[in-house]
């Protein structure tokens, strides 16, 4: 059930990136923070998918520690992008807080999976 939840949620999560890159650089001409956001930000989902076919237990958990590492990456992102003046606080909280959410959902999993080795 957590899996799902979480694809579900990073694949939502990645349109909303797609949605403040573009914003970003149409609006607010930043194109190199943006674009690793981009990067970061939509990689989240596409490794929780590849879990889901994984050859193995362990290929399984090493794609959701990617998307982990993806999402940490994208909170930093962010947080420049906050702390640059690009994004408001409120625009800022909104997305951050989707950030951290997709962070302790993919913590928990991994966590399990370790405990399962």
């Amino acid at each position: 059930m957590t899996v799902n939840v979480t694809k579900d949620k990073s694949k939502r999560f990645a349109l909303r990136i797609i949605r403040l890159y573009k914003w970003l650089t149409s609006e607010k001409k930043e194109f190199v923070l943006a674009k690793q956001l981009l990067r970061s930000g939509t990689s989240i989902g596409a490794n929780a998918r590849e879990a889901e076919r994984g050859q193995s237990k362990q290929d399984f958990y090493a794609k959701y520690n990617i998307a982990l590492k993806e999402a940490d990456e994208t909170a930093y992102w962010l947080e420049l992008l906050y702390e640059s003046g690009d994004l408001t606080e409120d625009e800022f909280n909104s997305i951050y807080s989707d950030c951290e959410e997709l962070i302790r959902l993919l913590v928990s999993i991994t966590k399990t999976q370790r405990r399962s080795k």
